[in-house]
């Protein structure tokens, strides 16, 4: 047996083949390949447009896909949600779809877009946005270079944003935000009430949920003398509680913790001031609860 399992194709790409590489499956395609190899014989992959994945998946076409919440909901796509990866392009942030105007336009909030002309790539989202607020606004579609519309062409935009960057270099100033979206792994109903592929895309799920896990934490390993055990415990903060063992025919103790990867430049030299030696911070590839 195969699960068909949509990725995307494009702005997350790399970023989803990294994340699939952590968990463990070792993806491989030539440039213009939309059937990549995976060392995994169960796994069926199909790379195609973020945009169009939650369509397919919810006819059935697919079992399974990953996209953004943004794009399931643009596509009105029944599926079913298995779970929420917050990553994105770049960071492990979530993206967000915001309102954006020209820094010197008189729109102040999203009431002064009645009667405006809006430009984005998620048409239904943004006039569900606009129908809840009650603004009668003219929404279009946007093939591209989305940024450069305002104010010549259209008076506001629709735009994912990651950082907000790319709004500023373009001289723009968010308005509202319509939505936070997350990156998910969802599927096909009559796929999910498979009792084969829903094992198996449960067991997907926690291997990358794991891998995202992993992402900011490292492993720290450390020699303590007894005498400074209680000093350097105080020291350490850990996702749980350190683990602790006596080293042979010796009275140091070994401590193996866990933590943020952010807490370690501070943490070290504080760990050897207490007396700690052989300090060994070690990367994570999975980290499952």
């Amino acid at each position: 047996m195969k699960l068909k399992l949509g990725l995307p194709k494009g702005s997350l790409q790399e970023s989803t083949f990294q994340l699939f590489q952590h968990a463990g499956f070792d993806i491989s395609t030539h440039s213009r390949s939309y059937y990549p190899a995976v060392n995994d014989p169960e796994l069926e992959i199909l790379l195609m447009r973020a945009q169009e994945i939650p369509r397919y998946v919810s006819e059935g076409v697919l079992d399974a896909g990953i996209s953004g919440l943004d794009w399931i909901l643009e596509n009105d796509a029944d599926v079913v949600e298995v779970a929420d990866m917050v990553y994105s392009k770049n960071t492990s942030n979530p993206i967000r779809l915001v309102i954006a105007v020209a820094e010197d336009s008189d729109i102040q909030t999203v009431e002064d877009l009645n009667g405006k002309r809006i430009a984005t790539e998620l048409v239904n989202v943004t006039k569900n946005f606009l129908c809840e607020k009650g603004i009668d606004a003219s929404v279009e579609y946007s093939w591209g270079a989305t940024e450069v519309k305002v104010p010549q062409l259209v008076d506001a935009i629709a735009e994912l944003t990651e950082t907000g960057s790319s709004l500023r270099a373009n001289k723009l100033r968010i308005v509202d935000e319509i939505l936070e979206s997350t990156t998910r792994l969802f599927a096909n109903k009559d796929a999910w009430d498979d009792t084969w592929k829903r094992a198996k895309l449960e067991s997907i799920a926690v291997l990358l949920q794991g891998a995202l896990r992993a992402r900011s934490k490292v492993g720290l390993k450390m020699n303590v003398p007894e005498d400074a055990l209680d000093t350097i415990i105080e020291i350490l903060p850990a996702m749980k509680q350190p683990s602790i063992s006596k080293l042979l025919h010796s009275d140091w103790m070994a401590i193996e913790v866990v933590l943020d990867e952010i807490q370690v430049r501070d943490l070290i030299p504080l760990l050897k001031a207490a007396g700690a030696q052989d300090i060994i911070e070690y990367p994570l590839s999975k980290v499952i609860p």
